[in-house]
């Protein structure tokens, strides 16, 4: 599969995307007929909300043959549904210009190099200053999309790669792709201990009993699988890439505690610092100074919103990364019999 450009500009002979105001409509099929108009209209457009097409029902914007329905109102094959509604504002944060590293763009979305430090969502502690806030001033457009067209997200302190969608349609395509595992999502992790072999962490993730802060295996939480596999061994470390079948929070930094093998700098899950016997004093003030868990989301791969095509763009790995496993390099030539 080809990355994309670095960058990319639409197509200015490909079909423009509609107008989220604009007025829609579509006939209702014969296989429908009897059902429900609530039903069928959440079928006939599927980049609305059901709850958010309720509400168009109640107050006339959603119809049927131009006419006022309501809900439980059957259908009949042939009618024709429009929605004529203005999209509210679903984001409130205000647009701040933070500079963005986009990998890819097109009409549709956007896809990401977000930088260790970064929040993704305004909330507690972080009104401002978020991603939320650099996509708007990016694109004001976004405002009128749940979480400003985020899909998913990374921790603060986890650095690479996201997908962000544009419009009401992609924002669908790709909850539902994640929904169904159908996302590829590859990490490089620098973890403490040195790994023989790579495997599978499955086991269920939930919020800790007692720290509302952290997460935490537990028998009745949600089911999270991470697999992983070397990518490079040290003495007392080893570099994984780890691919996430699920995406619960913290997922790889919980499953790698759990295994015993915890994220190098990870303040939630990393326990007590270890330094490698007869490390230099460059290795040990780099380890000493990792301040974040040493996590990156190296590469992601989706089918493209619009078209279906195959998409994968990565993220370069970032130099805080690069140089700790520069400093791990060295000591294991330093070490060697």
């Amino acid at each position: 599969m080809t990355p994309p450009p670095a960058s990319h500009s639409p197509d200015p002979s490909a079909p423009e995307s509609p107008d989220e105001d604009a007025p829609r409509s579509a006939v209702v099929p014969d296989a429908a007929t009897g059902r429900r108009f609530d039903a069928v209209l959440a079928e006939l457009f599927p980049e609305f909300s059901r709850s958010r097409l309720a509400e168009w029902i109640k107050s006339g914007d959603a119809r049927l043959d131009g006419e006022i329905a309501r809900p439980r109102d059957p259908v009949r094959g042939g009618q024709v549904a429009s929605l004529d509604a203005v999209l509210e504002t679903q984001t409130h944060a205000l647009p701040e210009d933070i500079p963005l590293d986009v990998l890819y763009e097109d009409d549709q979305v956007f896809v990401l190099d977000k930088p260790a430090g970064l929040v993704v969502h305004p909330g507690a502690g972080n009104p401002n200053g978020t991603l939320v806030n650099a996509l708007l001033f990016r694109d004001p457009s976004l405002a009128a999309l749940p979480r400003a067209g985020i899909v998913h997200r990374l921790d603060k302190d986890t650095s690479g790669v996201m997908v962000v969608a544009r419009t009401l349609q992609a924002h669908a395509a790709l909850v539902e792709q994640l929904s169904a595992r159908d996302v590829h999502r590859q990490y490089l992790a620098i973890v403490v201990g040195a790994m023989v072999a790579g495997g599978t962490a499955n086991a269920a993730i939930d919020r800790h009993p007692r720290d509302r802060l952290k997460m935490a295996v537990r028998e009745d939480g949600r089911d999270a699988v991470t697999h992983y596999r070397l990518r490079e061994r040290f003495r007392n470390h080893t570099a994984l890439e780890c691919r996430l079948e699920t995406g619960r929070t913290h997922q790889i930094r919980v499953h790698m505690a759990h295994i015993k093998y915890p994220i190098v700098g990870d303040p939630l899950y990393g326990g007590p610092l270890k330094l490698p016997k007869g490390a230099s004093e460059e290795l040990i003030a780099a380890l000493r100074g990792f301040k974040r868990q040493a996590l990156h989301a190296e590469t992601l791969e989706f089918s493209h919103p619009s078209t279906g095509e195959p998409l994968r763009v990565s993220a370069p790995v970032p130099a805080d990364m690069q140089e700790l496993m520069r400093l791990l390099r060295e000591d294991v030539a330093a070490h060697k019999p």
